[in-house]
């Protein structure tokens, strides 16, 4: 457009012919024509180039789109998998990866096969609803490096999120952070829209019907939500939730944080929750956390009292005094064959029997592991002491740092003395001793009976019962009065010391001086 703007002027105010107006802007005489003859350029016409090598391709490609469109929406072909195709089955046909892209492309717009998809924005009541989600993140416990699994649960009208990780995302972490959150935002939302989630969905019907898991109508029954689910395979029908959590990764997990265990890792996730209550989100007038003091007013009120989160198993105790809890086995002090109710919450298992809680013990996530309390076994090893020193419960109380260095050797004497049978009986009476006096005491009686040199069951006891006791108060020194001048300083014996030979270097006089 300048261009042509110049030749104009120059050929009306300048020069005045063609060909002195292309000299002097060094132009073309038939591009001083075009622009003398319009003042807008033509529209440039781009030929039409032939394509030898892909036109032998096009109906392989052609017949490939047009099968697509009866598989299913996620196992379709991309450009690159019919390149590669295309290389495999028509190697006669050597085109270039970009050329059947731009090709495929052209011929999936002309097939409606693209799938573009206009998106209505939706505007939220205070309080009406949130949604609900999980995403993975990887961090670092202890130089190891382990993916967690993040619940999010965003208020669409506020915007403000509630984070929290867990090894595993079942069903009790998936119900245990619901609470969580309906603590953090100081109610509960009439409708929380969640995905097709096991831990909700027993069956998906027709339609936006779904048949969900008891656990999950009790849950909601308890404190009165309604749930809403997407269109399996639509997740942006929920881009909420989807959105939020992409973002805090973002900004919250990047780099890779490094924390001891996964309550540190919580109070990360917690302090970010908090920072992000400052942000302004694009198009609103107040920040995440002045909405979410607006929105509190309009929560559904929480419940007296929570749900109870375990999910429930009523199995025997086995041959190895176990309960089995979905594919994990866990100890209890019970006999063989005794029926319990077990609960799984989780991050712990119970063992329940007759109203009382026998049993509790860290939830293992492998598969067919056994959990195992050494105290659990003692009234067994007292009748197999042989059987001590290559249990699985010692190993895994020794890997766990609950058997002190001082018990070994402690055992080691016990087992010089009485011999390897009695020596390791006595050892479990010591152990035995944990079940009244609690195992800090009886670890710290076992280590001041080595500083005494002592080896016995019975000098664990007595320092146990003399800890136990109270001592007397020192007697308060009674006032003297007027003997006070009937004070003298100690005697000296220096005057003696001198007597003997070679004072004050020589040996002490070993007879009498005459």
């Amino acid at each position: 457009m300048e261009l042509y703007e110049q030749i104009r002027q120059e050929y009306e105010h300048g020069a005045g012919t063609i060909r002195a107006v292309a000299r002097k802007l060094g132009v073309h005489r038939r591009e001083v024509r075009k622009a003398l003859a319009s003042a807008v350029p033509a529209e440039r016409k781009i030929p039409d180039r032939e394509r030898p090598k892909l036109a032998a391709a096009m109906p392989f490609i052609d017949a490939i789109l047009e099968a697509d469109r009866k598989a299913p929406r996620k196992q379709r072909h991309t450009a690159h998998r019919i390149w590669v195709r295309l290389c495999r089955e028509m190697p006669e046909a050597a085109v270039a990866e970009s050329t059947v892209r731009q090709y495929v492309r052209a011929r999936k717009a002309a097939m409606s096969l693209l799938g573009h998809e206009t998106f209505v924005p939706q505007s939220y009541q205070w309080g009406g609803e949130a949604q609900v989600d999980w995403y993975e993140g990887w961090v670092q416990f202890d130089g190891e490096t382990r993916k967690t699994y993040v619940f999010c649960l965003r208020s669409m009208a506020s915007g403000g999120a509630f984070h929290r990780a867990y090894p595993h995302a079942n069903q009790q972490a998936f119900l245990e952070a619901h609470e969580l959150a309906f603590a953090y935002f100081g109610g509960v939302f009439r409708v929380l829209r969640y995905d097709n989630l096991k831990s909700a969905v027993k069956k998906i019907l027709r339609g936006h019907q779904r048949e969900e898991t008891a656990r999950f109508i009790g849950f909601r029954s308890h404190w009165g939500f309604a749930s809403e689910f997407c269109t399996p395979g639509e997740g942006h029908e929920k881009g909420g939730v989807e959105g939020e959590g992409g973002q805090f990764r973002r900004n919250y997990l990047v780099p890779v944080p490094s924390v001891q265990n996964l309550e540190e890792l919580n109070l990360l996730l917690a302090a970010g929750s908090r920072e992000e209550q400052s942000r302004v989100i694009a198009g609103r007038g107040q920040s995440i956390g002045a909405g979410m003091i607006a929105e509190r007013e309009h929560l559904l009120p929480m419940a007296e009292e929570g749900f109870d989160l375990a999910s429930f198993h009523f199995p025997e105790i086995n041959a190895s005094g176990c309960a089995k809890a979905l594919t994990n086995f866990y100890s209890a002090p019970l006999p063989v064959g005794t029926s319990v109710h077990v609960k799984v919450y989780s991050a712990y298992v119970e063992v329940w029997y007759q109203g009382q809680c026998v049993a509790r013990h860290e939830r293992c996530y492998e598969r067919h592991k056994k959990v195992l309390e050494l105290e659990h076994y003692l009234d067994a090893l007292t009748k197999k002491p042989g059987a001590l020193a290559g249990s699985t419960a010692l190993e895994q109380c020794r890997a766990q740092g609950r058997w002190p260095a001082s018990y070994d050797q402690f055992w080691e004497v016990l087992r010089q003395r009485q011999g390897k049978q009695e020596g390791t009986r006595a050892m479990i009476d010591v152990l035995l001793l944990a079940r009244e006096q609690g195992p800090a005491r009886v670890r710290k009686a076992v280590e001041e009976a080595l500083e005494l040199g002592c080896s016995d069951v019975g000098a664990v006891r007595y320092l146990l019962s003399v800890s136990g006791q109270q001592q007397p108060p020192p007697a308060a020194p009674a006032p003297i009065g007027p003997l006070n001048r009937y004070d003298r300083p100690q005697p000296s014996l220096e005057d003696y010391d001198r007597l003997r030979p070679g004072w004050p270097f020589g040996p002490v006089a070993t007879e009498v001086i005459q």
